[in-house]
């Protein structure tokens, strides 16, 4: 990178802004509540400042495609568009590959995983590089910090280099923050500097603020790392535990075997997606025609149930399969859209009536909100899908995620060996 490139990124110079402050180590204490978006281009953001029609929410996909490529044929706004997406690349591989941000991108079983940037990610690190050994910290970001996958190396970067003070959760149904979804939870996370965490305190779905002022004392709960390692020895997520009943429950299912690991003479579930609903948009239709399977979306399944909702769109099957087959030679081999197959959506959250949503989906093409396996017997999807569909799956779901079920989560379920014993 060229001087020229860093001026263009208009960098705060933390050295140069604190100079005094860094040449003793750093601050002393870091109050902040940093911005919660994700930072990436949006087309339709872009588009909304050249178009009455696009809608940020609601425009259905094929409709912006249209209105996007009708934008561009204008020679400004074209060159608008590359220069806005140019300019987020350049800083995303700053963020992603710079060694003040290496616990950005999590490594698990050694591949890196998750593209997106988020703020409050960024923010957090760089809250721990500037404190002094034995400095204080209190930030508000998302809830997303304890539970998801990407914040893997963060939570890592927390437990051995941290001692965790406080970690106070609130859901925002009584508008502490306007304009965010009622549902929406994030955390006040306090942490010093110094140290590791053995046991810290937690708090979790609280909705009064005036709560924090008893905390830890008053109702809070003692969460020890050693058995976080248990139950999420992959993502380290931390568990939302309301009570010892909760902790009874987890501890008794440790002695059970993880989802993911593979078993001889039983079968394992293998997870994984088929089409992304924007990179792969032009293979889908809006109307039924004879060739053509519909495309199933998270929304079209409930708990044992394909049939909760219409299809909106439908696909050519030579030209999924095409897609699917990719640099595979065609040698006419029945592939996964052609069978039965076990599909659960990976867009759910915690505090809807039910997080963990399967059913068995017939031959048809899948969008990227199915998590989908079909290297199992039809008789051993029926037992994964009365397993996964179980109150105590759901129940042990719901502690670890908040909108989002990656496959990891599914992976490292706690299930009785005897019960998938093929």
């Amino acid at each position: 990178m060229k001087v020229e490139d860093i001026a263009a990124l208009k960098p705060f110079h933390w050295g140069y802004h604190f100079d005094k402050v860094l040449e003793r180590g750093g601050f002393d204490a870091i109050i902040t509540n940093p911005p919660w978006e994700t930072f990436q281009p949006d087309a339709k953001e872009f588009c909304s400042e050249y178009s009455d029609v696009v809608c940020k929410k609601k425009m259905d996909i094929k409709d912006f495609e249209v209105e996007l490529k009708r934008l561009l044929i204008d020679t400004k706004i074209q060159k608008a568009w590359s220069k806005y997406q140019s300019d987020y690349n350049h800083q995303r591989e700053y963020f992603r590959f710079a060694e003040q941000y290496k616990n950005q991108v999590p490594i698990i079983n050694g591949k890196r995983h998750g593209k997106d940037i988020n703020f409050y990610k960024l923010f957090l690190e760089q809250c721990f590089n500037l404190l002094r050994h034995s400095g204080e910290c209190s930030i508000v970001i998302p809830s997303g910090i304890y539970t998801d996958l990407g914040a893997n190396k963060l939570r890592e970067m927390l437990f051995n280099n941290t001692q965790i003070t406080g970690l106070f959760c609130l859901e925002n149904r009584k508008t502490i923050f306007e304009g965010v979804d009622s549902r929406f939870k994030f955390v006040v996370l306090t942490f010093e500097k110094e140290g590791k965490t053995e046991n810290f305190p937690a708090a979790f779905m609280r909705q009064d603020v005036q709560e924090l002022q008893g905390f830890p004392k008053n109702d809070g709960l003692s969460i020890s790392i050693d058995l976080v390692r248990k139950l999420s020895p992959d993502s380290l997520s931390v568990m939302e535990f309301k009570n010892k009943i909760d902790f009874d429950i987890a501890e008794k299912m440790t002695k059970f075997p993880l989802l993911g690991e593979k078993f001889e003479d039983k079968w394992n579930l293998e997870l994984h997606r088929e089409f992304n609903m924007t990179d792969d948009a032009f293979l889908f239709h809006k109307n039924p025609n004879q060739g053509k399977l519909p495309l199933y979306e998270g929304k079209i399944i409930h708990q044992f149930t394909h049939t909760f909702s219409e299809p909106r769109y439908w696909v050519e099957e030579n030209e999924g399969r095409k897609a699917v087959l990719g640099k595979k030679i065609d040698a006419q081999q029945k592939l996964g859209y052609q069978k039965y197959r076990f599909a659960y959506r990976s867009i759910a959250s915690n505090t809807n009536e039910r997080s963990f949503i399967c059913t068995i989906i017939p031959p048809c093409f899948t969008g990227n909100s199915l998590n989908i396996a079909d290297k199992i017997d039809n008789v051993s999807q029926l037992l994964c899908v009365g397993l996964l569909n179980s109150f105590v799956i759901d129940w042990l779901l719901r502690q670890k995620v908040t909108t989002n079920i990656n496959m990891f989560y599914v992976y490292q379920l706690l299930v009785c060996q005897e019960l998938i014993d093929g």
